[in-house]
């Protein structure tokens, strides 16, 4: 794996583990739901909200791309 493939799958574990986290808490406090649940809805909306990042090779050099549910276009990083 090259660095730029590394840090892709760092920033995408970092934001799906603030998500899900946040959205366990929450699941948990505001919502009648209790066991197994708690935790498969908020991998599940975790998942779903999370942005996605990739490393691609391109000609002028790999680079590192985002794509997000809320932005419409794919940003370079």
């Amino acid at each position: 794996m090259t660095k730029l493939q590394v840090r892709a799958f760092i920033y995408q574990l970092g934001c799906f583990a603030i998500l899900f986290t946040s959205f366990r808490y929450l699941v948990d406090h505001y919502t009648n739901l209790i066991g197994y649940w708690v935790p498969l809805t908020a991998f599940a909306v975790g998942t779903l909200l999370s942005p996605k990042f990739q490393a691609v090779k391109t000609k002028d050099g790999e680079k590192l791309f985002m794509k997000w549910i809320f932005i419409k276009e794919i940003k370079e990083m």
